[in-house]
């Protein structure tokens, strides 16, 4: 099954020419999750050549401007293209009230449903075909909440020669083992599926972390993330501006993904505006020599997030 993360948006505060306010989309399968809607979130939907009417989901992370001022555009959007299914908006306090009074204000023509939920304590917000979004709440100057989405165990792999072995003939009776069964044989001998399958595997976790002060619990909130995507606005020089904003330096994400055990890849985001392109590369080599496995996001850059076995 697919599952890749699009980075849409990796600027915080204010837009630049070359960079997008912060929002990530999530592809699984066909499905598409948003993870804020900062400005410009349009246009590298367009861009990148994404079906918008796909989004069944939007997570917000907190009522700041560069995280919800594209999320009008999108709602007015989505009514052109011939949408029927419901959009499911979750995010914090006074999500519900951004919305209708965009609606009302703008006058907006919605030919959908539109569901809000509000989250009133961290847990499990959305529940969807062999996976969960749970909510852990952040530090910020506002009620702000990071997100993980991770995938149900998937079965052992199925071994050909145990069932031969076993002599359960190729055929049918082998999808019935995949699929957690036991067989009786002709002989009587009955066969159950652990006989042939390996140990349950692990799903896949994709984990979104946006503003916050660095503390330590995150990391336990992210453990075995195979993308883990992590504000890193500033320089460690910085980092007295970033506790004072309660923002986080490239090294503390870093810290997190190390601490957090099992990350297998961390992708720094939402940086300040007074980092040039150029200027990057010194969040990123800091951040490196706490976590090696950290790339930076880029407007349009795709992820891939693949099984590891």
């Amino acid at each position: 099954m697919n599952l890749e993360a699009f980075v849409l948006g990796s600027g915080g505060m204010m837009p630049l020419p070359h960079r997008s306010l912060t929002s990530v989309l999530l592809r699984r399968e066909g499905e598409l999750f948003l993870f804020d809607g900062g400005e410009g979130t349009q246009v590298s939907i367009r861009r990148l050549n994404l079906r918008w009417k796909k989004i069944t989901t939007i997570f917000v992370s907190h009522m700041h401007a560069d995280h919800v001022t594209g999320l009008p555009g999108i709602l007015m959007l989505s009514s052109q293209v011939d949408r029927s299914e419901p959009l499911t908006i979750i995010g914090p306090p006074r999500i519900a009230d951004y919305i209708e009074t965009n609606r009302r204000t703008l006058d907006m023509y919605i030919n959908y449903e539109i569901v809000v939920r509000e989250i009133t304590e961290p847990g499990v917000v959305w529940e969807g075909d062999g996976f969960k979004v749970r909510a852990f709440p952040l530090r910020h100057t506002k009620t702000c909440y990071g997100y993980a989405l991770e995938e149900d165990p998937r079965p052992g792999a199925f071994h050909p020669e145990r069932a031969s072995e076993l002599g359960v003939p190729r055929g049918p009776l082998w999808s019935v083992l995949q699929g957690g069964q036991s067989v009786e044989l002709a002989d009587g001998r009955v066969v159950r599926s652990e006989d042939v399958m390996g140990a349950p595997r692990s799903g896949r976790k994709f984990s979104y972390v946006t503003d916050s002060l660095y503390f330590p619990d995150i990391a336990k909130e992210v453990a075995n993330s195979d993308l883990l995507v992590c504000e890193g606005m500033f320089e460690t020089a910085l980092e007295g501006s970033a506790v004072e904003k309660k923002h986080m330096t490239a090294a503390q994400a870093a810290r997190i993904a190390r601490d957090a055990g099992g990350v297998k890849k961390l992708a720094l985001i939402h940086y300040s505006p007074r980092y040039a392109e150029r200027d990057l590369k010194k969040l990123l080599d800091e951040a490196r020599e706490t976590f090696p496995g950290t790339i930076l996001s880029r407007d349009r850059l795709n992820i891939p997030i693949e099984y590891e076995d």
